[in-house]
């Protein structure tokens, strides 16, 4: 039998009625300071938690925000953060489903729909515009980090290729030529990027100099890349990785072989992520403002809840360096 204290149980101990009970615990306007003390008192001492999922129910609402993400990425629990407090912010609550090797994209999804949730924010989906146009037809859609054709899906986005060429105008201001990519795979994020680069190095007159290094945005990836260029005759003097994953394996694998950043190769990340920071990385890297694209993201989804917006969106943030101890001038 369920003994959890009830709204009742708090109103018959101040009182007072379940309605002015219900206005303190949702902060609403009415009650007295005096009655406020009491109430958030006795909920106190019973123990008293609102059981929220009710209370979604019976305003016929669920006001719930489903969110995927990588478990794996440390960008995008920062990302997470800002989103909850965003979607706090404006009365929301959130719903997580994550990815991992074993679990993908559509059972992530399929998760966040079993919890009915009202729209979805994904953060960095690999899947086809066809696949996220479905979705769309089905529940609001907001993408975050990747560009979505789709008419119906919105999108908040940074503008990769401008952060990938500001990487390159650094590294090639300090002297370098020999530039490469570590590639992070076949997602749209990664294949933006690739994308990025290729163009900046055209466009710097180094076309000749073009190599992309195989990878997959894990730390794994980069480390089999460092292995392979440590071991290498006439490897780049720089390398711009394709997320801070890659980076940080890559600078693992060099240290492991005696090898120093950035004397003997500078390292460039992109996401600005929490472990970029830590002073034993120092990591030079890309900043894509996850605060702005989780305000812009969350806004876009409750604006097709509650003010019935129609039209798509699509926010551009532009990305900005932070340079860090990881590059310098070449060897």
């Amino acid at each position: 039998m369920d003994q959890r204290p009830r709204l009742e149980d708090v109103a018959a101990r101040v009182g007072v009625s379940t309605a002015s009970v219900s206005l303190v615990l949702r902060g609403a306007s009415g009650p007295s300071a005096e009655t406020r003390r009491r109430v958030l008192e006795a909920a106190a001492e019973l123990g008293y938690r609102a059981d929220r999922t009710a209370s979604m129910l019976a305003r016929r609402r669920r006001h719930l925000l489903g969110v995927m993400l990588d478990i794996r990425n440390p960008f995008h629990a920062e990302l997470v953060e800002e989103i909850q407090a965003e979607a706090d912010r404006v009365g929301y609550e959130v719903v997580l489903s994550t990815l991992t090797r074993h679990r993908g994209e559509e059972r992530a999804v399929e998760t966040l729909l079993d919890f009915r949730c009202e729209a979805v924010l994904l953060l960095g989906p690999d899947c086809t515009d066809e696949r996220l146009g479905v979705l769309a037809g089905q529940i609001p859609v907001v993408t975050i980090g990747r560009r979505v054709a789709d008419p119906g899906v919105d999108v908040v986005r940074s503008a990769d290729h401008l952060g990938v060429a500001e990487a390159l105008t650094h590294l090639i201001g300090l002297g370098h030529q020999r530039i490469a990519f570590l590639d992070g795979g076949r997602g749209a994020v990664a294949a933006a990027r690739r994308r990025g680069y290729r163009d900046a190095m055209r466009r710097a007159g180094l076309q000749d100099e073009i190599r992309i290094i195989p990878g997959d945005h894990t730390e794994e990836g980069g480390i089999r890349a460092g292995r392979l260029l440590a071991a290498a005759p006439g490897r780049p003097t720089a390398v711009v990785a394709s997320n801070d994953r890659l980076a940080v394996g890559l600078m693992d694998a060099f240290v492991r072989a005696g090898l120093e950043t950035p004397h003997n190769l500078s390292i460039v990340g992109y996401d600005d992520s929490t472990m970029a920071r830590l002073a034993h990385i120092d990591l030079t890297t890309i900043n894509q403002d996850a605060p702005a694209q989780a305000k812009f993201a969350v806004s876009a989804a409750v604006q097709r809840l509650d003010e019935d917006r129609r039209e798509r969106m699509e926010m551009v943030l532009t990305p900005h360096l932070v340079i860090r101890g990881s590059t310098g001038p070449p060897p």
